[in-house]
């Protein structure tokens, strides 16, 4: 009987969380925002922009 790594449990456990929180984006997500921003790229874009800052907070203070 196959089994999966502990990696791939932790991975599968982090996409349970992710789903769980609401953090999966489905397509007729995508579609809403998309719609929410009158299909303009550059309003789509700044919106993802401004969701990966509260995702992700600690990548703002890199500098490249």
């Amino acid at each position: 009987m196959p089994t999966i790594t502990k990696k791939q449990y932790d991975d599968y456990k982090k996409l349970c969380y992710d789903r769980e929180h609401g953090r999966i984006l489905t397509p007729d997500g995508l579609r809403f925002i998309c719609e929410a921003n009158n299909y303009e790229p550059e309003a789509i874009g700044k919106h993802f922009l401004e969701v990966l800052c509260r995702i992700h907070p600690t990548q703002n203070n890199k500098t490249t």
